[in-house]
């Protein structure tokens, strides 16, 4: 994807100003999307579920983990990523679902590495190689899974079909059974697992997606 498709006016004007925020003010990077920048959450030491709040940046706690669910890989989201209307109208088409609106959210993408990273609040370049595609109530809810970027034992694989099924089917039971809490289950369904290809796809979808809704940040900002 074409570096003029990221949102650099965005980023410096945020990075001069303020600590860049993580969803609007980081660059993905100009390999884009064979190789992004992505913002870690959450680690698998984690006993508590983060994520960032939208209007600060800052990381916040969501809520307690239920029973021993914790998340298996790196994860976070994806920078200037936005689940819109073509990431919706991606997922209906591969779904044949009807009716899906994307969940309004910066893609998510868990990262898969050998080190052990102890915390979140951090960014780490990754190679997408495929993912879940996931539907919440009526909403499109990708799930992006990567590899660290040069990492010594994950870098080899280039396709989620290249994975141990075991770890993959660790990170489905994660994701289908997260968002439950006691008495309020959700309504979460998984409707395939796909590859590296239609991984770069819904990245790029999702960038279209975010310069439609914010495409009048960088005036704003430029105004503050």
């Amino acid at each position: 994807m074409a570096s003029n498709r990221l949102m650099d006016p965005i980023g410096r004007l945020m990075g001069l100003r303020y600590k860049s925020h993580p969803w609007h003010g980081v660059n993905i990077g100009n390999e884009s999307p064979k190789v992004i920048t992505s913002y870690i959450e959450m680690v698998p030491t984690d006993t508590v579920k983060y994520e960032v709040d939208k209007e600060s940046g800052y990381l916040k706690i969501d809520r307690p983990q239920k029973y021993s669910n914790v998340v298996p890989a790196l994860y976070g989201f994806i920078p200037q990523t936005f689940s819109g209307k073509k990431v919706a109208e991606y997922c209906m088409e591969k779904s044949g679902k009807k009716d899906i609106k994307g969940d309004g959210d910066p893609i998510d993408i868990c990262v898969l590495t050998e080190k052990e990273i102890t915390h979140g609040d951090i960014l780490v370049r990754a190679k997408p190689i495929g993912g879940f595609r996931m539907i919440d109530g009526n909403e499109s809810d990708d799930k992006i899974v990567a590899v660290l970027n040069n990492d010594a034992v994950y870098m080899g694989y280039n396709d989620i079909s290249e994975l141990p099924a075991l770890v993959v089917a660790r990170l489905k039971h994660y994701f289908l059974t997260y968002k439950d809490l006691p008495g309020n289950e959700r309504d979460v369904e998984i409707t395939d697992v796909f590859g590296k290809e239609e991984a770069h796809e819904i990245i790029n979808r999702s960038l279209d997606d975010y310069q439609k809704r914010f495409e009048n940040l960088d005036n704003l900002l430029s105004s503050v």
